[in-house]
């Protein structure tokens, strides 16, 4: 009897065990079939994809890392996707440093979608059909924030990794027509500027013009890089940061720009940001193209020229591709002289017949923005 006694309440004791293990398993989360949470409770956020490796790990963690992302391709113009940590040398100064991070894995982007808002119609036409491809070429860790500028900087509505709201401002970007008008927002205090209006924080209405095609006689393409920069400085600095500039290349000068062109390149270099240049039909035929280029040159990205709608669309998948896919080399400087606010940076490899691109020099020097005309 005393034994019966002691079986029971044994079982008993088991069950409210489990019961308890089931209980600690399911909190927080809503009963099955419910799509809300009890009221005043948290909704839990979706997972932002898998953690970050030892690598991304490392150089989100330690800012004195000095990054280098590196494309490297064979004599076709291909990927070369092999290479090993021993067969790279990195130089600082013509200093020989040791690689303290190496990884060929692919790095989530956090993109800036820059849309020259000034072509002539027939680029126009053909940026217009071809926007959908860019959103095509992202992949579901990728973040994208689509801007504009004219005479002004347009930001939209901010980073999103949401593939159908990016498609959505895409199209309302697409249907619009009317002329664009200033940023009706005042700039932030303190905050970084251009024109008079905040780098950051102007949002215009989503509803208004977003792909004005107009006959402006100057554009600012150069404050527009400087903003897209601005907008980009905070994101971890474990993901690739690349603006994507769809433009003819035209540019007001230093009576339109705000912003002189060494002061964006010394934000685009402290901030590990790199550019990719599409150049529309109209910028080839004409000669336009030259501030694409070095843009593209001086921040360690690349320029690509379309002369029809398919090219760009091809051009797009192409340039996320290469952006999230190339070699990341960071490492901590050493025997150089720490005074100096630029340093020239040298990668080779040892396998023969290859390309190397990545950006030839950083800037380690203090920035509150770039430099005013």
């Amino acid at each position: 009897m005393k034994s019966l006694r002691k079986t029971a309440v044994a079982t008993i004791a088991g069950l409210l065990g489990f019961a308890g293990y089931l209980a600690g398993q399911t909190a927080g989360q809503p009963a099955t079939g419910s799509l809300q949470s009890a009221p005043g409770q948290a909704t839990q956020r979706p997972p932002d994809g898998p953690p970050p490796s030892d690598a991304r790990a490392k150089i989100s963690v330690n800012s004195n890392l000095v990054i280098l992302p590196v494309t490297v391709k064979d004599r076709s113009g291909n990927l070369v996707p092999d290479l090993q940590r021993d067969e790279f040398r990195v130089f600082e100064d013509n200093v020989e440093q040791k690689i303290d991070v190496f990884t060929a894995e692919a790095f989530p982007l956090s993109m800036i979608i820059l849309l020259d808002n000034d072509l002539k119609e027939k680029d126009a036409h053909e940026v217009r059909k071809s926007l959908d491809a860019v959103v095509g070429g992202l992949s579901l860790e990728d973040e994208a924030f689509i801007c504009r500028f004219d005479e002004f900087f347009h930001p939209g509505t901010g980073f999103t990794a949401d593939h159908d709201l990016l498609l959505t401002e895409l199209q309302r970007t697409k249907l619009d027509t009317q002329p664009s008008v200033a940023p009706s927002s005042g700039g932030i205090a303190n905050g970084p500027s251009i024109n008079g209006h905040s780098a950051i924080g102007d949002q215009p209405n989503i509803t208004s013009a977003t792909m004005a095609i107009g006959g402006q006689p100057t554009k600012a393409l150069d404050d527009a890089v400087f903003g897209a920069a601005q907008l980009l400085r905070d994101r971890n600095r474990n993901r690739r940061k690349v603006i994507l500039l769809i433009s003819d290349g035209a540019n007001g000068g230093k009576k339109t720009n705000k912003m002189t062109y060494d002061g964006v390149v010394k934000t685009l270099l402290h901030d590990n940001i790199e550019v990719y240049s599409v150049a529309v039909a109209s910028a080839f035929l004409e000669r336009k193209f030259s501030r694409l280029v070095d843009y593209a040159h001086d921040s360690g990205g690349e320029v690509y020229f379309a002369a029809k709608r398919e090219t760009l669309e091809v051009l797009y998948s192409r340039i996320s591709e290469e952006a999230r896919n190339q070699y990341t080399i960071a490492y901590m400087p050493r025997g150089t002289d720490r005074s100096a606010d630029y340093h020239n940076v040298e990668v080779r490899v040892k396998r023969a017949g290859l390309s190397i691109k990545t950006r030839d020099r950083y800037y380690s020097g203090e920035i509150a923005g770039a430099t005013p005309q």
